[in-house]
């Protein structure tokens, strides 16, 4: 069986991609934005309990493959991240 997160009462294994793509695909994640990305990525993956695989941040898009307990819905992590 795949490494399993377990909770009180739950054994679990939810795990997501997400690909946060700019508008037009313009090129704005370099330098000094891409490393605040990357700031605020690890610290809403902390306050959330979420495990991120393995991240990517490339000039136009960022992957978020991770994995996340099941009272974190999908949307409330991109609304963290993004706001």
């Amino acid at each position: 069986m795949a490494e399993c997160r377990r909770g009180s009462r739950t054994v679990h294994d939810i795990k997501y991609h997400l690909v946060w793509v700019t508008k037009y695909r313009y090129p704005v994640f370099q330098g000094d934005v891409g490393s605040a990305a990357r700031t605020i990525i690890r610290r809403v993956r902390e306050e959330r309990d979420a495990i991120l695989v393995k991240g990517h941040v490339s000039r136009d898009h960022i992957h978020l493959p991770g994995s996340t307990p099941p009272n974190v819905a999908p949307s409330d992590l991109v609304r963290a991240v993004k706001g």
